[in-house]
């Protein structure tokens, strides 16, 4: 299964979390966004816009922000019906391995987009569509997507575009009868993990966790991160 955490961007958090037995980190582009990863925290660790991370790595405290790891964990941005050229910026300059599309492109967008990611800015770049879901006939919004993206991410319906941090009721995922594989989102807290593990369809690929698990607003509890993947994993 996989796990992503969304939402960070603090340095030390970043890589607290990236040492456990995560897959993905998410990183909020959208500017109206609490968790924006270019606004200034208080703490003295956000993850500036900057264009080399092997070569000149950011540091705090002597220790890079987030020196890139093949493996572990993957990187998705986060943006809302952004312009191509800036989602090709930050992909570039943070080396995303996903970009993970949360408002209303299109499909021929999304073609655009990966015509121009593929090969030359990030080989092998992987699309994520944010589907939002409140009855069965909401998974038809799935099918223009249908060969153009690589995941679908179901969150519930709700007017702000950041979510509620509420679920939408899982028994709708029996409605989805396509082939894209996908994760769901909103609302999924430390208690959750058996209702998690319940889920059985063959698409299920994993989960996005985020506000049930901060400390303050982009700040994760490492611990309680840990406890829920640790008993997620079992």
């Amino acid at each position: 299964m996989i796990i992503k955490v969304c939402g960070l961007r603090v340095a030390q958090n970043i890589r607290e979390v990236s040492a456990l037995d995560v897959d993905w980190i998410g990183l909020v582009f959208w500017k109206d966004s609490p968790r924006f990863v270019t606004q200034y925290s208080s703490r003295g660790g956000f993850i500036p816009d900057y264009t080399s991370i092997d070569s000149e790595v950011p540091t705090l405290g002597g220790k890079p922000i987030f020196r890139y790891q093949e493996n572990k964990p993957k990187r998705v941005g986060v943006f809302v019906d952004d312009m191509p050229q800036n989602i090709v910026t930050r992909v570039a300059n943070f080396k995303l391995d996903f970009v993970q599309l949360h408002g209303e492109e299109s499909p021929v967008m999304i073609q655009n987009l990966r015509a121009t990611l593929e090969p030359d800015i990030r080989k092998g770049v992987k699309i994520i569509k944010t589907i939002n879901v409140e009855r069965p006939e909401d998974f038809d919004k799935c099918k223009p997507y249908l060969g153009e993206v690589d995941y679908f991410l179901f969150h519930n319906q709700c007017a702000q575009k950041g979510g509620s941090g509420e679920k939408f009721d899982w028994a709708l995922l029996d409605s989805y009868n396509y082939d894209v594989p996908f994760l769901i989102s909103g609302g999924i807290g430390p208690d959750d993990v058996e209702a998690v593990k319940a889920i059985s369809h063959p698409q299920f690929a994993g989960i996005d966790i985020n506000s049930k698990f901060e400390s303050e607003v982009a700040v994760k509890d490492v611990e309680k991160v840990k406890s829920f993947v640790e008993a997620l994993r079992a």
